[in-house]
């Protein structure tokens, strides 16, 4: 694979920043592309930091796109930054442009943990038209829709973000009713704190009806789980690309 580190203007947030890229090393484009979305605590850096991802993905027909998401949650804020608008719109628009990517809804993928994992579902719901599927690792699923400890959520939120574009169900019943569900994929370590929400979530979406996997592991919520299951993501977008 080969390496970029792309320094950009967004437009959308108004200021730089910093976006690390695996290209395919060899091969002829152009190529699907899997955005991989970190957690709250961590940048643009840490997946090629903690993981094997660059190995896991030699030989694969699939671009790697590892943006900073800040502590933004990858949603609009009421007060502040439109990180949505900026993952899900402007920096699939701009790699498209800049790197031999597929520009087509089939071959856009997306993914994360914790944060990230809430990310790219509200991402791929929340743009359906722009994403084929997406995976959560031990995903914070309920962070658009009920209390949590984070000191800027009220900021982000706003103060009744249940039903509304924050909410990962609300966002999946107008994504159905569209006729655009992505397909997702849900995971979750057996000792993750966040277990019980993301049962919770599966079994919400279960109830709605809505095509879905969804997976327990052996695990807590570090890199030795998701180091090991970004492995079963990357194929699962493949085959979506694929079938």
């Amino acid at each position: 694979m080969a390496f970029c580190q792309l320094h950009w203007f967004s437009n959308i947030l108004g200021k730089q920043t910093t976006t690390w890229i695996l290209l395919p090393d060899g091969m002829t484009g152009p190529f699907a592309t899997f955005y991989l979305l970190h957690g709250l605590s961590d940048d643009h850096t840490i997946w090629m930091r903690r993981t094997r991802i660059e190995t896991y993905v030699t030989g694969k027909p699939l671009i790697v796109v590892m943006p900073d998401g800040g502590r933004g949650w990858y949603t609009d804020h009421e007060q502040g930054p439109r990180w949505a608008e900026h993952i899900g719109v402007e920096l699939p628009t701009f790699i498209e442009k800049t790197f031999p990517a597929i520009a087509n809804r089939s071959a856009r993928f997306i993914g994360g943990l914790s944060m990230g994992g809430y990310g790219a579902l509200r991402l791929a719901l929340g743009y359906p038209d722009r994403f084929a599927s997406a995976n959560s690792h031990s995903g914070a699923v309920r962070f658009g829709s009920k209390p949590m400890d984070i000191p800027e959520r009220g900021l982000i939120l706003g103060p009744k973000p249940a039903g509304s574009n924050h909410d990962l169900l609300a966002l999946a019943k107008k994504a159905k009713k569209a006729g655009k569900l992505p397909r997702l994929r849900i995971d979750c370590g057996t000792e993750d704190f966040l277990l019980e929400d993301n049962r919770s979530i599966h079994q919400s979406l279960l109830k709605l009806k809505m095509p879905h996997e969804y997976e327990e592991f052996p695990g807590d919520h570090n890199w030795d789980y998701w180091d090991l299951h970004v492995r079963e993501a990357i194929e699962f977008h493949l085959k979506t690309h694929t079938d």
